[in-house]
């Protein structure tokens, strides 16, 4: 009832079916060109009926329906032909726009008429390779084209998982390059880079005058990616109160710059990252549940490079070849043995790291076959765990809450660091882990305390 007032009052006609069978009958008798299916129905899976409805008349668009936890089922159909997807709940002006997108292309189609205001784009995951400037043939980056390809073209917020270095900006950019919102802007923000009381005016704006340095109106990167593509970088390290206000920005497309009275109408499509499990950042409250849920629609895990295979050999090539053009040097490609101790290595920082191993060699070098020994020093040993530093005194083999109360805060945190060092063997990584913290802090704190004790 909602839906057919929604769309009446905005001139369009609409029949209403409640089961798949009555759908059907419908659809035989009407034959519309955009038909809203919901996934689940009573009497019948939704993609048998949408199968069905491709069958008796295959230009129609079918926008499938579903359920915040059923989005799999969702990129399923988009897989199947489904033109876009809805995931409830959704606004009006979004479920506006998506009817309104599939009409437009329904209409050129017809007509052969493009209308301005939309963009088609091929979803073919061999054309989805090449707008998004990935290089790699294997599987892993097969599949990641064949899901940018299918949800794309959708309005759904894509959420991309993955190490540092493995390309999660340039995944973002192909969603970007690959949508209907290819001519619109591109706006990327790090929220893990951007100090936390500055976020909030980076994402949504200020008025002049609305704190201390405010001297004239900023737009923000909200309010910037209007008609485009927000892209939240570190998505995991926004602070708890801004997570709020973007999960009210979500609900009702509307920006609200610090210090002005009234929001703003906004049509954006959000796309964000992080290197974190975001399921376990929830589970330690770091992450707003239902902002997770919200966010989470469209899941893209970014492979590491240790799992591309032959990836790293073809990256590395291509990089060469940019490389040397830049430089002016000229290289006649990888030696057999270099090729396969790339291949041996883990490569911690992935693609980033490959860049820039191939970068030193290029600027270090006048030319020829690419050799192991005019690798940087020492690449070899980067997946292994390094050294311990030496420690200034002995980790306690037990630590309680007890034994830490009374303590100096510093203090205590160094306790807490030696016992979980003296639990992992002295390995920073591993203990780095534990403690949810990047290995160069425990570095930078054992470096202080040897200082100190010298």
């Amino acid at each position: 009832m909602v839906y057919r007032s929604i769309l009446a009052t905005a001139g369009h006609r609409v029949a209403v079916a409640g089961t798949a069978d009555d759908g059907l009958q419908q659809f035989r008798m009407h034959r519309p060109m955009v038909v809203l299916l919901d996934l689940i129905l009573p009497d019948r899976d939704g993609l048998e009926l949408m199968r069905d409805i491709q069958a008796i008349q295959p230009e129609t668009r079918v926008i499938a329906i579903t359920a915040p936890g059923a989005a799999r089922r969702a990129v399923e159909a988009m897989r199947a032909g489904a033109h876009d997807f809805l995931v409830k709940p959704f606004d009006e002006g979004r479920f506006l726009s998506v009817v309104q997108n599939a009409l437009a292309e329904a209409n050129l189609r017809e007509t052969g008429k493009a209308d301005p205001q939309v963009a088609t784009r091929s979803r073919d995951p061999a054309e989805v390779a090449e707008n998004s400037g990935f290089i790699g043939s294997s599987d892993a980056m097969k599949r990641i084209h064949l899901t940018i390809g299918s949800v794309a073209r959708s309005m759904a917020t894509v959420f991309i998982t993955g190490e540092s270095g493995t390309g999660k900006e340039l995944c973002a950019l192909a969603v970007h390059a690959n949508s209907n919102r290819a001519n619109g802007p591109f706006i990327a923000l790090n929220c893990g880079a951007i100090p936390q009381d500055l976020l909030e005016s980076e994402v949504f704006g200020h008025m002049k005058g609305s704190f201390t340095g405010a001297i004239s109106d900023k737009q923000g990167a909200a309010q910037a990616a209007d008609g485009g593509t927000l892209f939240l970088d570190e998505i995991c390290e926004m602070a708890p109160a801004l997570q709020t206000k973007l999960l009210r920005f979500l609900q009702t497309s509307t920006v609200q710059p610090v210090g002005a009275t009234r929001p703003r109408k906004v049509n954006v499509r959000i796309v964000c990252a992080t290197n974190r499990d975001p399921l376990d950042a929830v589970r330690r409250g770091h992450f707003r549940e239902d902002l997770y849920y919200r966010l989470y629609v469209v899941p893209i895990h970014m492979p590491p490079l240790r799992e591309r295979g032959q990836d790293v050999i073809e990256i590395a090539e291509a990089a060469l070849a940019r490389f040397a053009q830049e430089e002016g040097r000229t290289f006649h490609g990888l030696a057999p043995e270099t090729r396969a101790l790339m291949q041996s290595l883990p490569w911690p920082g992935n693609v980033r790291q490959l860049l820039n191993v191939m970068r030193n060699v290029v600027v270090l070098n006048e030319g020829g076959w690419i050799t192991p020994d005019m690798l940087p020093p020492g690449l070899a040993e980067e997946g292994r765990d390094p050294e311990p530093l030496p420690m200034p005194m002995a980790a306690p083999d037990t630590l309680s809450a007890d034994s830490l109360l009374g303590l100096p805060l510093a203090e205590a945190e160094r306790r807490l660091i030696e016992a979980t060092l003296a639990l992992h063997g002295g390995s920073i990584p591993k203990a780095a882990r534990v403690l949810d913290v990047s290995p160069s802090t425990l570095y930078r704190k054992i470096e202080a305390w040897n200082a100190k004790a010298s």
